[in-house]
């Protein structure tokens, strides 16, 4: 399965973007699928996960500001991300939630600064 996260990009504190995460293959639609994120120096950590069935769950630190969905007819996973902190500043990634080590792809760069 190749996973490709797309949609970053530069934004001031306080704005929006909007993530997607596409993936090739069938298995995807049976997957929780998780959003994480590295920041220089820092570990990587998942912010965001859904399961199959649309439940998710998200890290105290973007707790209604983040909300993750899923369109499985398009293997698409998107996460909407709010009143984006300096703090947001990482490079995001999708992978299965628990992560598996092959399905690691590029990640899409997010940088919050005014």
């Amino acid at each position: 399965v190749q996973l490709q996260a797309s949609g970053g990009g530069l934004v001031q504190p306080g704005g929006s973007l909007r993530l997607s995460c596409a993936a090739s293959g069938a298995i995807f639609r049976i997957n929780a699928v998780g959003w994480y994120r590295q920041a220089p120096g820092n570990q990587r950590e998942l912010v965001a996960a859904i399961t199959s069935g649309g439940s998710t769950n998200y890290a105290d630190s973007v707790k209604g500001r983040f909300t993750i969905s899923r369109d499985n007819a398009k293997n698409t996973v998107y996460l909407q991300m709010n009143s984006l902190k300096p703090e947001d500043t990482a490079v995001y990634y999708c992978n299965n939630n628990p992560p598996l080590a092959p399905w690691w792809g590029q990640g899409t760069q997010v940088t919050v600064s005014s």
